[in-house]
């Protein structure tokens, strides 16, 4: 009998160890495996374009973060094309990543991507630019408004409230064309003494604003201000000003980039909204951080943004 209560003491001391040791990752429903205390965090990063120098700084701070924090990070280029962003976004599905980061190339093309990370239960945090649709955990970025109202500020100071602008947008339907477009006709659009004399679409491509600054120029070379929507195309609108022989334009990007600062301090531009994108790389991978350890997040978290001018 003494034999028999100690056996079944036993069995029931081991089944409540094995209750204790079972645990539920942040993220998983109750189906999922619990990971083991080893296991690496992995973590997805959906880029629109590599070949914007800006989303080149935001990956290198993504990666610097995730290395200090001993994460695995995975990175996808969609090269601004919506549809191989969501395949991307399903092959990172498929490798089980523990959080994804996404950098929308399209805001809106992105959701049916996110609804699937959803349905996959992998948190989702945007970066840089905003999802219109899916669960969103946290969204790290600089306030694009804002900015848009800084350039616009800016440039009526420089003009004296008279004057004609040229505004070159990004891509249509991203989250940061929008509301750099919104923040900035906020304010010139109440300023009396200018007006907007084209808003053309160059896709943050710095190819692209050279030759939509050309075919403006072509129209009407009566121009006294561009803001461009991101230093690249910037960088584009100022070969066609001077190929054009227009002097003292006032040109104003965004983003503040390398190749933008130093076109800034060389006299080539007047200003650059600048962001800090190591820094929006680095805090999303903090909050995938927290994320996967069950810790609350923001639902939005800001990056401070800086004029820079000479």
């Amino acid at each position: 009998m003494n034999k028999f209560i100690k056996g079944v003491s036993a069995s029931l001391v081991g089944l409540s160890l094995l209750a204790g040791c079972s645990t539920q990752a942040p993220g998983t429903n109750s189906s999922s495996p619990a990971p083991a205390k080893d296991h690496q965090i992995t973590v997805g990063l959906a880029l629109s374009t590599e070949n914007n120098p800006f989303f080149v700084s935001l990956k290198d701070g993504a990666e610097k973060a995730a290395n200090e924090n001993h994460m695995k990070l995975i990175t996808v280029d969609a090269q601004d094309d919506p549809a191989k962003q969501t395949s991307g976004i399903e092959d990172l599905i498929q490798k089980k990543v523990d959080v994804l980061l996404v950098n929308p190339t399209d805001s809106s093309a992105i959701k049916t991507a996110i609804q699937s990370a959803n349905q996959a239960n992998i948190p989702v945090i945007t970066v840089d630019r905003t999802a219109d649709g899916g669960k969103v955990v946290s969204h790290v970025a600089s306030n694009n408004i804002e900015g848009g109202q800084m350039a616009a500020k800016y440039i009526l100071n420089k003009l004296g409230n008279k004057g004609n602008i040229v505004e070159l947008q990004g891509i249509p339907g991203s989250s940061a064309a929008r509301e750099r477009g919104k923040g900035f006709h906020e304010m010139v659009d109440k300023a009396a003494g200018v007006k907007v004399v084209a808003s053309q679409p160059a896709d943050f491509d710095r190819a692209k604003g050279l030759t939509v600054m050309e075919n403006i120029l072509q129209s009407n070379k009566n121009v006294n201000a561009v803001f461009a929507q991101n230093d690249e195309m910037a960088l584009g609108a100022i070969k066609a000003i001077q190929a054009a022989g227009l002097k003292n334009v006032v040109i104003v990007g965004f983003d503040g980039t390398a190749d933008g600062v130093k076109a800034v301090k060389e006299g080539k531009m007047s200003a650059t909204i600048a962001q800090q994108p190591e820094l929006i790389g680095k805090y999303a991978i903090d909050a995938a951080s927290k994320v996967v350890k069950g810790e609350s997040v923001d639902k939005t978290i800001p990056v401070q943004l800086q004029l820079i001018e000479k």
